[in-house]
């Protein structure tokens, strides 16, 4: 089977990454099945095929998940914050767990997670712990696996950072701020979706890979 052609499985497909990344995965002429909860059906891009089922729960759905598909895993709390800390573990962290249960009964052909930049902070410590665990129960499982690493995603509804590029642009060049302003960088929606795209039409030949912001931000131009 041709990467072109490979099935795609997707949770948080209803999301603001994934809704998206669903249109533009279909328009490619793949076929994409959307873990979702019963009164989200309607939510998903027409096209994609639902599984209705619990995703705190591997054995709802891991026959379900087509032979040697890429699973992409979206599913996370919204706008994360300082005050969400319980909830990554109990939303965020207990998803993925069930993800990767699932996904290596099924022998899923690749698993790609996002994850966050893993520069240390004092304000976001916690969101970034839990997706490091999260990194490493991944790798545990021995699957085929990509982490995608950006900070901030900016597109509609989440323009405001952009007011403080300016900010970050000087911070890059002083060298005492330099590594942190590059390694906490903005990343746009259009670029995070095309780092999705091809991931999947191009799955990477190492059986595990990271995609910092650097790389992301390679990505420049893209017609959703």
């Amino acid at each position: 089977m041709s990467a072109a052609k490979t099935p795609v499985f997707i949770t948080g497909g209803t999301g603001y990454i994934g809704k998206r990344l669903i249109k533009i995965l279909l328009g490619e002429g793949l076929g994409v099945t959307a873990l979702v909860r019963e009164q989200s059906v309607n939510k998903l891009p027409t096209g994609s095929i639902p599984v209705v089922a619990n995703p705190f729960d591997a054995a709802s759905f891991a026959d379900l998940i087509p032979p040697n598909s890429i699973f992409i895993h979206l599913l996370g709390v919204s706008h994360p914050g300082p005050k969400k800390k319980s909830l990554f573990h109990s939303v965020d962290l207990a998803s993925l767990k069930a993800s990767i249960a699932a996904a290596k009964q099924a022998e899923v052909k690749h698993f790609v997670y996002i994850s966050v930049a893993q520069y240390p902070t004092k304000i976001m410590g916690d969101y970034q712990e839990v997706r490091r665990q999260g990194e490493e129960a991944i790798l545990a499982s021995g699957i085929p696996s990509t982490f995608i690493r950006p900070w901030y995603v900016v597109g509609p509804g989440h323009y405001w950072p952009l007011l403080f590029n300016p900010i970050f642009k000087l911070l890059e060049l002083i060298p005492s701020t330099s590594v942190q302003a590059k390694s906490l960088a903005l990343v746009s929606l259009k670029q995070i979706l095309l780092t999705f795209k091809s991931l999947v039409l191009n799955p990477p030949q190492a059986p595990n890979t990271v995609v910092e912001i650097a790389d992301i931000k390679k990505i420049r131009s893209f017609q959703l």
